[in-house]
C-alpha cells in the first residue's frame, strides 16, 4: 500500500525535530509543569525541555511578571533536585518570595555581573552543567551566535534555559526554540475582601518551532496553574499582531 504524502510529511517533520533542539521525552520522564492546554502549542504535546526559551520584558512591570511566569515553571522542574542559578546585572529577586513556587532560597545561585558580554559568558557556561535543573538569564540584547551557542550547550546537558529580554532593541530569529510575552492582569480579591488577590498573568506564546502561538490567561493558586480564559481564537490573535 502507498504511503499518502501526508504521512511522509508528518515523519519527516518528526525527524527533522530532534536536529533542531527538540528531543523526544519518554513518558514518564517528564516533570508536570502544570501547563494544561498551552501544552497542545508545543510539537510533542509538553514543554519543551532541554531547550532555551525566550521572554520578551518592554519594562518593569512586563519583567516582574515574566519572573512570576518562570519561578512556576522553575519549580516544577526542581521538584526532582537540583539546583537554578539566576544571572543578571543587579539583582531583583527577593528568594524567600520564591517559596510559594515551590522554590527554597538555598537551591538558588545568584550570579551578579555588570557587563553583558560577561553575563553571555557565564549563562553559557552555566547551561553546559548537567546538575542543574535550570539557568535563567537576564540580558538585553541575543545575537544569532550567542543563542546557537546556548542551543548547543543544552543539547548536551539537557539542561533547560529561560532568558529574560527587557528593552531590547533587536528583536530578529535567533536559536530560541520559543519567544513568549508575559504581563500581569487585575487578580480578583479574595471572598470580595480588599487586597492583594492571587498573582494573574497574560501569557502569549509568539512564536513555538513548529508549534502554535497563542495567548491564554491564567492565575498562580495553591501550588500550580489555574486557567481564566483559554487560547483567543486565531482570528483575534492575528487582528492583534496587525494593530500590535
Amino acid at each position: 500500500m502507498p504511503i499518502a504524502k501526508s504521512d511522509i510529511i508528518a515523519r519527516l517533520k518528526k525527524d527533522i525535530l530532534p536536529l533542531e533542539g527538540l528531543k523526544v521525552i519518554q513518558a514518564g520522564e517528564e516533570p508536570d509543569l502544570g501547563l494544561g492546554i498551552i501544552n497542545s502549542a508545543f510539537p510533542y504535546g509538553n514543554f519543551p525541555l532541554g531547550a532555551v526559551h525566550e521572554f520578551i520584558s518592554e519594562g518593569p512591570e512586563s519583567e516582574s511578571a515574566t519572573t512570576g511566569f518562570i519561578s512556576g515553571l522553575t519549580g516544577s522542574l526542581m521538584k526532582k533536585g537540583g539546583v537554578l542559578v539566576w544571572i543578571s546585572a543587579s539583582r531583583k529577586v527577593f528568594p524567600p518570595a520564591l517559596q510559594q513556587f515551590g522554590i527554597r532560597p538555598e537551591r538558588i545561585i545568584f550570579i551578579d555581573l555588570q557587563k553583558e558580554q560577561d553575563r553571555l559568558w557565564t549563562i553559557e557556561e552555566a547551561l553546559k552543567c548537567s546538575g542543574l535543573a535550570a539557568v535563567v538569564g537576564e540580558i538585553n540584547e541575543l545575537s544569532f551566535t550567542s543563542t546557537r551557542r546556548f542551543q548547543l550547550a543544552v543539547e548536551q546537558s539537557r539542561v533547560t534555559g529561560f532568558i529574560i529580554r527587557t528593552n531590547s532593541k533587536n528583536l530578529h530569529t535567533n536559536a530560541c526554540v520559543s519567544r513568549w510575552k508575559i504581563k500581569s492582569i487585575p487578580s480578583e480579591f479574595l471572598d470580595d475582601l480588599p487586597g492583594l488577590g492571587f498573582p494573574r498573568w497574560q501569557v502569549e506564546l509568539l512564536k513555538m518551532r513548529n508549534g502554535k502561538p497563542g495567548i491564554w490567561q491564567i492565575e498562580w493558586s495553591s501550588g500550580r496553574f489555574r486557567f481564566i480564559l483559554e487560547t483567543l481564537p486565531s482570528l483575534l490573535l492575528e487582528q492583534k499582531r496587525k494593530t500590535g
